[in-house]
């Protein structure tokens, strides 16, 4: 299917007119939202950062569009925090749960027709021999899954991951990942160990040119091996691309590089692709971008687009490992789960979103490096696929983080109708892999006068 048939097929159910798009008819939160927001936060608490600092209320999705309670209709720049990989309300997928919740909604983990084609179909998309599943309803439930599976399947039991990476928030997931809170105990779980992760911007280790150094990490993490953890590493555990760490995209020489290193110590490579997989980047796997094959992936967000399951996958060697580690949940490949997957990977073969997404991209990265050019605060732009970041600093050459730029910026483009994802000094976008070339560029430039107008505020123009 050509690109532009492709173009086509998305317009048929998720066309929206530009002209109408955004549409703000009160300024946002509006009377609704606030209302609503708070009769709600009376009892619902832990709210995350972005719904702080916007608090309106959705009332309904479409395609790229949300539209809330007050009426305000927005560009969707976050899929639900990397979600809706296929828009709102993919009729496909739609179709597929409603079927499924009104024919078998749960039947704990016994075989179902629907699981069996959705194991058959993963075999199809994903590289290499990996060919053992297991299905869950969260990301964070799959990777501790996945650290379950590397246990069994080496006999070990340290983790290393890297600094910034993001892994859920239950016990092990933390451990894994950035977040530091008193709830979980004074330190991280034992035997889990952290490296740097290389970031091409603010590198660790460089080259006599400036350049980040890959070779340099690789000696770090070898020499750390041996000297900082006490021989029983079973996995190393991390993001293909940082989501929460701000969309950070690592040289293409280090995955080939590390995945060398853990083959040399007998250590499996475990990536957490909940975020990246199901055509974010471009690929079904983020990993292929580099021809490398994980031991374990764990897959999510855009697998169900929206319908809460999740996968860990491992290769031919390690499936077996499943049966040691009490491997089932009570919702985890429910037919419901089984149908949203299939029909959003069906959906991404016939609609060809993979170039799709690669296209949206590479439109976007052009965007972003003018904009990094006309702009005194941005100092990076980032994108592969429709996963994207700007990075905001106070000066170019100290590249000092500018958080006030970030909150502005963010809640600016918000009124102007754009819905996305703040990180600080980090502007992340995630659009719909279905969205058309106009949109993107609308909504980016609402970011683009956003951060203009924020440059004023802060005295940078």
């Amino acid at each position: 299917m050509s690109l532009k048939t492709s173009n086509e097929t998305c317009r048929s159910w998720a066309s929206a007119d530009l002209n109408q798009v955004p549409h703000i008819v009160v300024t946002p939160p509006g009377p609704q939202s606030r209302s609503y927001h708070s009769r709600c936060t009376k009892y619902f608490k832990g709210l995350s950062g972005q719904v702080k600092l916007f608090p309106v209320v959705f009332a309904s999705g479409k395609g790229c569009v949300l539209t809330d309670v007050d009426g305000n209709q927005y560009i969707d720049f976050s899929s639900g925090i990397y979600v809706t990989t296929l828009g709102h309300c993919h009729p496909k997928v739609t179709e597929a749960v409603q079927k499924y919740a009104g024919l078998l909604m749960n039947c704990h983990d016994f075989t179902t027709p629907i699981k069996t084609r959705l194991m058959e179909k993963l075999t199809e998309i994903l590289p290499g021999d990996l060919s053992g599943f297991q299905l869950y309803d969260s990301g964070t439930t799959a990777v501790e899954a996945g650290q379950r599976v590397c246990r069994a399947a080496t006999g070990q039991h340290e983790m290393i991951s890297c600094f910034y990476d993001f892994h859920g928030k239950t016990y092990g997931g933390v451990s894994l990942g950035h977040i530091r809170s008193k709830v979980y105990g004074p330190t991280r779980a034992p035997g889990f160990h952290m490296v740097p992760h290389p970031n091409p911007y603010r590198p660790h280790w460089t080259k006599a040119d400036g350049t980040i150094d890959t070779d340099r990490y690789i000696a770090f993490y070898e020499e750390y091996l041996d000297r900082g953890t006490a021989g029983q590493v079973a996995a190393f555990v991390l993001e293909p691309i940082q989501g929460w760490g701000g969309s950070v995209i690592p040289p293409d020489d280090f995955f080939p590089k590390l995945r060398k290193l853990c083959d040399r110590n007998k250590i499996l490579l475990m990536c957490d692709e909940v975020l990246t997989s199901m055509g974010r980047t471009g690929k079904w796997l983020c990993s292929q971008h580099w021809d490398v094959l994980p031991d374990v992936v764990t897959l999510g967000k855009g697998f169900g687009n929206g319908f809460p399951v999740t996968c860990v996958a491992v290769r031919e060697p390690y499936k077996e490992s499943f049966e040691s580690i009490s491997a089932s949940s009570s919702y985890g490949g429910n037919p419901m789960a089984c149908a949203a997957a299939l029909a959003s990977i069906e959906a991404i073969e016939e609609e060809n979103l993979l170039e799709r997404s690669v296209h949206l991209g590479e439109i976007a990265l052009t965007r972003m490096e003018k904009m990094k050019k006309e702009h005194p605060i941005v100092g990076d732009v980032r994108a592969k696929g429709c996963l994207m970041g700007i990075e905001l600093v106070k000066d170019k050459a100290t590249k000092e983080p500018l958080n006030k730029a970030g909150e502005l910026v963010y809640q600016k483009a918000f009124r102007k109708g754009l819905a996305w994802i703040p990180a600080g000094h980090i502007l992340r976008m995630s659009p719909p892999i279905v969205m058309e070339d106009d949109m993107l560029g609308k909504g980016l430039d609402m970011i683009d006068e956003a951060i203009g107008e924020t440059e004023k505020e802060l005295g940078y123009a």
